[in-house]
């Protein structure tokens, strides 16, 4: 570490701050008090200037009113005896400040004056033409003549001792007087000095006593430094000396104690690193981190997993690249990117999404030193998310058909249809089947929503599966025996299994319903019962029109239909077979559907032999 220079030094700093102090707080101080004392001193001048004045005036007003009382025969020898008494009252009151004293009469004529050359001249000054209208004015002004700062003042003499002008007062002339006030200036120059002097003196004092203190303090925190950089190299075991037990000496022993924490916290972070590397590895979500530039330099085992890459291949590589960001993100914009993003990975085959959240490494107030990306895998969430979608949608949808059907029926009802004896009851048959089909539909969905709850229990009885066939396709060829025909194939012995015989029934029941429906005139279904190992195996063909290879295995999706306008026709919701493999799982047991377009279908399902466990 370089030495620190002279002027960087804390020591001069010191020094200097407190000088600086105390010249602070003497500047304060002297501007305080010498504009304080510069405006007490003019006020002191100008309140005896003024006292002054109010004395001559008064007067010079007995003297203008005895003169004019007096009515001398000649007005020359009344206007001499006015001159000297004036220049004998000028003469007792004018002191040494006093430059310069006018007296005037009403007509602005020089009556009275210090210098007997203006005595009997008309005065054109404007502040006497103020004074003889009534009117005082007083004013500092520089006098280029004599180099000095005086007071100018004009002022009328007016009878009585009210000085406000009215219709009953008389202007008798007027006063101007100059006077120097440079003698008020002088003591506060004087002044000024002496202070200069004690500040000099204040900051000569102040500048010894700071060295003195500022070694003091310097002196342990250099003792610090060098323990400092002792420490820096890793060697915690010297001690700083401790000069005293003031706060310099508490410091010091703080010091001492901060090095065997530091030593203590060493260990700790070893040790806490060791167990970051661990956590890193067992991790259920993958981590990366990577430099500034972009490259990765992290890498958990759950991230190899994720994106199927190793980690020597990964290291070094830009993480826009291994995410496939390239052509969406640049670096920087990939630093702002706080929100969460969704990774698709999928293919043809496999459906693999994953969600990124990025954190920039950073210190407070400093360059960005790198970025770290949590992957978490969201696969089965999204597809969640999707069914949930596509479910609420089916329901609106199939909800809103036979809404919007039978508010047009029943529009029509409410504008005279209702009174036609022909059109009314068809209008409310449509009408009532709409509604049997929504309570169809909201049924179905409830049965289902029971069916996803945890809580949902089955009655499973032992029951021989053979007559349970036999019973249920005896009630179908009761109804439909001049239509179409049932052909049995199944065994003459009894097959025993364990089965909720309500729900069970309700799973033939559509089976069977949904081969009469898309069956032609004068078809047969075919019922056939067989084991397999453990299992029994169940089916059910038609002869009707079959469904496309590419939705065969889509059937069995809630609300899927093959048709949709004929399904509709036909009542259905969408939901039969969606139940009827809900149902066969729930016995531990299988469904799917074998069928080619224009030559039927066949609905497999198989049971179990055994008992159903957690039933």
């Amino acid at each position: 570490m370089d030495k620190v220079g002279f002027f960087r030094s804390i020591h001069v700093k010191f020094v200097l701050i407190y000088v600086l102090l105390i010249l602070i707080a003497m500047q304060v101080i002297s501007v305080y008090f010498i504009n304080n004392l510069e405006d007490n001193l003019k006020e002191n001048y100008i309140s005896a200037l003024k006292n002054n004045l109010d004395f001559f005036e008064f007067n010079a007003e007995q003297k203008i009113l005895d003169a004019q009382q007096m009515k001398e025969t000649t007005e020359d020898g009344n206007s001499n005896t006015l001159t000297t008494d004036i220049a004998q009252l000028i003469n007792e009151t004018k002191d040494e400040n006093i430059k310069s004293v006018l007296v005037l009469n009403k007509d602005g004529v020089v009556i009275g004056s210090d210098s007997k050359n203006l005595i009997g001249q008309v005065s054109t000054n404007s502040k006497i033409k103020l004074a003889l209208n009534g009117t005082q004015d007083q004013s500092e002004m520089y006098d280029k003549a004599t180099n000095q700062r005086v007071i100018v003042w004009a002022k009328p003499i007016i009878v009585g001792k009210d000085q406000q002008v009215d219709k009953n007062k008389q202007v008798l002339g007027a006063i101007y007087v100059k006077s120097s006030i440079e003698s008020v200036y002088k003591q506060i120059s004087d002044i000024n000095k002496i202070l200069t002097t004690g500040t000099v003196i204040a900051l000569v004092i102040t500048a010894i006593l700071g060295i003195f203190l500022a070694r003091t303090i310097t002196r342990p925190m250099a003792d610090m430094r060098k323990q400092a950089l002792v420490m820096a190299r890793g060697d915690f075991s010297r001690k700083v000396q401790v000069y005293g037990d003031d706060e310099i000496g508490q410091l010091s022993m703080t010091f001492n104690d901060l090095t065997r924490k530091l030593q203590e916290a060493t260990a700790i972070t070893e040790s806490e690193r060791r167990k970051l590397r661990s956590v890193l590895t067992y991790m259920t979500d993958g981590v990366i981190a990577t430099d500034r530039d972009g490259c990765i330099i992290l890498m958990n085992d759950r991230a190899e997993e994720m994106l199927n890459i190793s980690r020597q291949h990964a290291l070094g590589n830009s993480l826009l690249e291994l995410l496939r960001l390239n052509d969406q993100y640049t670096w920087d914009e990939l630093y702002n990117e706080y929100e969460s993003m969704l990774l698709d990975f999928s293919t043809d085959k496999v459906h693999y999404v994953l969600r990124a959240n990025f954190s920039v490494i950073q210190k407070e107030g400093g360059p960005v030193n790198g970025l770290i990306a949590v992957l978490h895998d969201v696969t089965e969430q999204e597809q969640i998310e999707n069914e949930r979608r596509e479910f609420v949608f089916n329901v609106s949808h199939e909800l809103r058909t036979p809404l919007t059907t039978m508010r047009s029926y029943l529009e029509a009802l409410a504008e005279g249809a209702w009174q036609d004896e022909n059109i009314a009851p068809r209008f409310l048959e449509v009408t009532q089947n709409e509604t049997e089909r929504m309570i169809r539909l909201v049924t179905d969905l409830l049965q289902l929503s029971k069916m996803d709850s945890k809580d949902y229990k089955f009655n499973f009885v032992q029951t021989d599966l053979v007559q349970f066939l036999q019973d249920i396709i005896d009630r179908f060829e009761m109804l439909q025996h001049e239509h179409l025909s049932f052909i049995r194939n199944l065994p003459e012995r009894k097959i025993m299994v364990q089965i909720d015989t309500d729900k069970m029934t309700q799973v033939v029941d559509n089976v069977i319903s949904n081969a009469i429906k898309y069956s032609p005139e004068g078809g047969t279904i075919s019922v056939s019962a067989s084991l397999h190992g453990r299992k029994i195996k169940v089916s059910i063909s038609d002869q009707g029109v079959g469904i496309p290879k590419n939705n065969v295995s889509k059937i069995f999706d809630r609300f899927f239909r093959v048709d949709r306008a004929r399904s509709r026709d036909l009542g259905g919701t969408g939901l039969g077979l969606a139940i009827t493999k809900e149902i066969v799982l729930a016995h531990g047991g299988d469904i799917w559907a074998e069928s080619e377009w224009g030559q039927g279908t066949t609905i497999h399902f198989t049971l179990p032999l055994k008992k159903v466990k957690g039933e």
